[in-house]
């Protein structure tokens, strides 16, 4: 009976013909930066349908954020006119380069190496096309709508939960700030699905696949972005609850009161500041005869309305949150706003008379448009507008 072949000590070849695999990781060019959400897109018939959904033109110009080893790159360069490849990590940038060095490609492609979002403008550009770093998601989509002018479209690929957040509908259990505001001012459709095993090294999560289409021109909103988040915001706090309790929380109030002011103050408007006596219930204000109930706490009886369940969405692992995501540029709500959202108003006894119309005037609204026992869950894109210019014809802004 033959011998069975010995192995060499230390694990070498036992033949000639026998060679020792090389670790996987010694293969890679370099490391790849969790840090910067580096998954390089490696299924080619993914990048190359990236590439199709943007439906390019010869005379494009392409701005592509991410742009990896120039997967999705090179495949824009055959039919773009001309792409701009942004990069915060250099030797991402030198990758890229020297894919399409020695070609025809070469002199169509520019690299730009910088953080995007805090580039003072994103370049021009017709198309915008990105396997998406996660972390960037909101403030790029916010990024490009607020764009003078914007791109034809977009075709970038995000976490799953957070694609599905930006075509979610009313009642949708994703429904949120993000999906009104994205679609006040753009249309967006889901493309397809990206299994984590399509990237190198493979994320943790689910992709998708979104194309958006900025609304320009006639069709693009005449209202300022600020105005109609900082209203979002109020209603989405806690979206299970009804606008009235939403709107009846001291800090809303207080932030009314003090905007309420300000357009007073702008437009000429006399404001009685002085204090009204404890336990009145009803208050004259320019003109108009309102009953206000004006409780300690500053809520009323909705207050009491299920705070049901939190959503799904914030224990889902989502890597952005809503109030993570809007940039400076779109003029988020002051700092002193926030600082009074943060920390409770102290209780004011006896109320302003300032205060108590700014009250009556919010339950007017409420009870005007019939929003008032709506959640905001359930709300679309036009009751939120109609909430809102409800609120401008009362002199109430919210930024």
């Amino acid at each position: 009976m033959p011998k069975a072949a010995k192995q060499k000590k230390g694990g070498g070849p036992s033949g000639p013909y026998d060679r020792k695999s090389k670790p996987a990781a010694s293969t890679n060019i370099f490391k790849f930066d969790k840090d910067y959400g580096q998954h390089i897109l490696k299924n080619p018939g993914i990048s190359d349908a990236i590439v199709e959904k943007a439906y390019l033109k010869p005379t494009d110009v392409v701005v592509e954020i991410g742009p990896g080893t120039g997967n999705i790159t090179v495949r824009a360069l055959e039919k773009a006119k001309k792409v701009i490849a942004i990069d915060i990590d250099p030797r991402m940038g030198a990758e890229v380069t020297k894919r399409v060095q020695g070609t025809p490609l070469a002199k169509k492609l520019e690299v730009i190496l910088g953080d995007v979002i805090k580039m003072p403008e994103m370049p021009p550009c017709d198309a915008l096309i990105s396997n998406t770093p996660y972390q960037i998601s909101s403030p790029l989509i916010f990024k490009m709508l607020a764009m003078p002018n914007p791109p034809r479209v977009a075709v970038l690929m995000f976490q799953r939960e957070f694609a599905k957040r930006l075509v979610a509908k009313p009642g949708d259990a994703l429904y949120s700030r993000l999906s009104v505001n994205v679609n006040f001012w753009a249309t967006c459709k889901h493309i397809m699905k990206v299994g984590k095993q399509n990237f190198k090294p493979p994320p943790k999560v689910e992709s998708d696949v979104v194309r958006i289409e900025p609304l320009i021109g006639s069709a693009r909103p005449k209202i300022a972005f600020d105005e109609f988040d900082g209203l979002l915001r109020i209603a989405f706090n806690r979206k299970n609850k009804t606008l009235n309790a939403s709107f009846a929380i001291k800090e809303v109030l207080a932030m009314c009161e003090r905007n309420y002011k300000v357009y007073c103050s702008l437009n000429n408007i006399p404001v009685d500041e002085g204090v009204a006596a404890a336990g009145t219930g009803a208050v004259v204000g320019e003109g108009e005869g309102m009953d206000v109930d004006m409780d300690d706490d500053g809520a009323d009886g909705d207050d009491n309305e299920e705070e049901e369940e939190e959503e799904e969405e914030d224990d889902n692992g989502m890597d952005v949150e809503d109030d993570e995501d809007m940039p400076e540029f779109f003029k988020e709500m002051k700092g002193d706003e926030d600082k009074a959202a943060a920390a409770k108003t102290p209780s004011r006894n006896p109320k302003s008379k300032v205060a108590m119309v700014v009250k009556a005037k919010v339950n007017k609204v409420l009870a005007s448009t019939g929003l008032g026992e709506k959640r905001a869950r359930q709300c679309d894109q036009n009751d939120f507008l109609k909430l809102l210019v409800a609120f401008h014809e009362e002199g109430i802004h919210f930024s």
